[in-house]
């Protein structure tokens, strides 16, 4: 926690000051309300003594009841001055009693409400101050844990997962936020609370602060005994939560894929299995944090009898007054309210450390993939080539793809074709420098990609993905995803070329037609057509399809095809597809298996020399349509 700390502002730090100074002032007021009721009550002692004076002389003053037979209130004060220094007391109270009046009442009643008003403006203005410390820090944080996520390669995300940087980022943040703002308003009252009002029984009634003491010693073991067993479930929270965000977004993501497999039941038990370990440690730690309450209540309502029980004979030894029994209850209560202030921060406080050491865990990985000190420039336009390169992924035991080579020129088509799981979308995650590669060189432009600034790298690259994605928006803002300014008629040459322009025309809206987040309002042929509208509204210099062409019927696939091909022929393509038809007319294909390239070259001379390629093209097309 101490970590995130370092990210407050002078602002904030100011506004912490301020926090502890008006805290003090706040305590102040409340030990001035203690010291009201004590003189309210005692100007009602007095007036009732003066309309009553029998009822002093029942008490410890019953010697002066034949003083004041013989002449009233003067003659005990006079009596009382005669008796030297030990009788100036006595003396005092007599002339109190004499000039006790209701007036006195309402004077320290007023003074009593200006008090509380203050605290309580004092109490509002610490609350809103608070308020903002905790969540200034929240938001910088979260910015700073967006952009590092923003920063991740996938490498990174992989080791994460998605469903735990989700609950890093929102509800580990607000456990974060809420013990900071319970900190700053309670961290800095509870102690202040508690020395003052320690300070004021011992001047006032130390004999009495024994079971306050008490009553401190039994609260300490009590929530102790509590925290020895609530701790450990909340540290496990976070995770238990993790896996619940998981299970509910592949049950949201996937919601067609359980429906077609009628797999609704298989969901519900993964779904209620975790929920139910979760549930089962929120309502253990409830069942323990609900003891807190009673063991409170049992402890300050002793804590009240046994005062006033002490207070009972002290009164009757003649060593305190009434008022000062009540003014010590109220302390004892200030006190014990101190204490479980500060221990509810130590319940709250194991649960907020967990998920700092999450969100810092988050904050200080090292990004694989970062932009180099000094970047240089590219040299060529358009060219791709690999040079040995092999990669395998973190914590892999063997390489994914292995020794590739091959070169693409400038307005050339690249077309990789293979078994699955042999390698394809990782090569092209490469020239994107989504992976970085474990061995040999990725260059781009003549350049090692791992030389030159990211943005600009990926600028020069228009990728449309295997699996389309759509963000939750307009068709237009799918469409130019990326742009600061929206081109019309640049928007609507990409729709025409990736042939959408057909399906959008028919919505009513046109390309103010909404789109649901992933895109599940519309069919996957139109999902992959926007994909590749998006990418030429870019107007990149190499074109980059990880068979985005796999969900468009073939009439279609060679329309688009053709369109890209006449769009710009320097423009560099390199497509990735499980079609022949898709790829034949490529200028350079490469054969993947395993990992490693078993054929390249074009379409004609691999469907001869080429046994692989031969096999993958013979399930799809006849010999005759091959010309074997």
């Amino acid at each position: 926690m101490l970590k995130l700390y370092k990210r407050l502002s002078v602002k904030d730090v100011i506004f912490v000051i301020l926090i502890l100074g008006l805290t003090v002032l706040s305590v102040f007021f409340t030990m001035q309300l203690v010291d009201c009721v004590t003189d309210i009550i005692q100007s009602i002692t007095y007036i009732n003594y003066k309309n009553h004076p029998e009822e002093m002389f029942k008490d410890s003053f019953s010697s002066l009841k034949d003083v004041y037979d013989v002449g009233g209130w003067d003659a005990i004060k006079a009596f009382a001055l005669g008796l030297g220094e030990n009788g100036s007391q006595i003396a005092e109270m007599i002339d109190k009693i004499q000039n006790a009046s209701v007036s006195d009442i309402w004077l320290y009643g007023g003074i009593m409400l200006s008090y509380a008003v203050g605290s309580m403006v004092v109490q509002g203005v610490i609350a809103i101050l608070a308020s903002f410390v905790a969540a200034d820090l929240t938001t910088k944080v979260r910015n700073e844990l967006y952009m590092k996520i923003e920063d991740f390669s996938l490498s990174e995300i992989d080791k994460f997962s998605t469903a735990s940087l989700v609950t890093r980022t929102t509800n580990d943040l607000q456990h974060i936020q809420m013990a900071n703002l319970m900190t700053m308003r309670m961290v800095f009252q509870a102690p202040v609370t508690a020395i003052w009002a320690l300070i004021k029984f011992s001047n006032s009634a130390a004999s009495l602060s024994y079971a306050t003491i008490i009553g401190i010693v039994a609260i300490i073991l009590a929530v102790g005994l509590i925290m020895i067993f609530a701790i450990p479930k909340y540290k496990i929270m976070q995770k238990l939560t993790d896996n619940l965000n998981q299970v509910t977004r592949d049950n949201l993501t996937g919601i067609r894929i359980v429906r077609a497999y009628n797999a609704e039941g298989y969901e519900e038990k993964r779904f209620d299995s975790a929920n139910t370990i979760i549930t089962k440690t929120q309502i253990f730690t409830g069942k323990l944090m609900s003891l807190m309450s009673p063991v409170i209540t049992i402890v300050m309502n002793g804590l009240s009898l046994g005062i006033y029980l002490i207070g009972a004979y002290l009164i009757n030894d003649g060593e305190i007054l009434y008022a000062e029994v009540v003014s010590s209850v109220m302390l004892s209560s200030q006190i014990i309210i101190s204490f479980m202030m500060i221990l509810m921060l130590f319940i709250m406080w194991p649960r907020a450390i967990v998920a700092a050491q999450r969100v810092n865990e988050v904050l200080e990985t090292k990004p694989s993939i970062i932009n180099p000190k000094n970047p240089i420039d590219f040299k060529d336009e358009g060219t791709i080539e690999f040079k040995n390169v092999s990669f395998r992924y973190p914590d892999s035991d063997s390489d994914v793809i292995s020794d590739i080579n091959f070169k693409v020129n400038k307005g050339e088509t690249l077309a990789i074709i293979g078994a699955t799981s042999s390698g394809k979308t990782t090569i092209l995650n490469m020239i994107s420098r989504l992976y970085d590669a474990t061995s040999g060189e990725v260059l781009v432009d003549g350049v090692n990609v791992k030389n030159v600034d990211i943005k600009d790298l990926r600028s020069r690259i228009g990728f449309v993905p295997q699996k389309g994605f759509l963000f939750n928006g307009t068709i237009e803002s799918n469409i130019t995803f990326g742009s600061d300014t929206v081109d019309v008629e640049k928007m609507k040459f990409a729709s025409d070329v990736a042939c959408a322009s057909e399906f959008i025309l028919e919505k009513e809206e046109k390309y103010e037609y909404k789109i649901s987040q992933g895109g599940k309002n519309v069919s996957g042929g139109q999902r992959q057509r926007l994909c590749i509208a998006r990418c030429v509204y870019l107007s990149p210099e190499i074109y980059v399809f990880d068979d985005s062409f796999s969900a468009l019927d073939y009439k279609t696939d060679k329309k688009v095809r053709e369109n890209l091909n006449s769009l710009d022929k320097d423009k560099t393509k390199i497509i990735v597809a499980q079609r022949i038809g898709t790829i034949m007319d490529a200028d350079k294909i490469v054969v993947l298996d395993e990992g490693k390239i078993v054929g390249f070259g074009k379409h004609d001379d691999l469907i001869k020399n080429c046994a692989i390629y031969q096999e993958i093209a013979l399930s799809q097309l006849s010999k005759e349509e091959l010309g074997l």
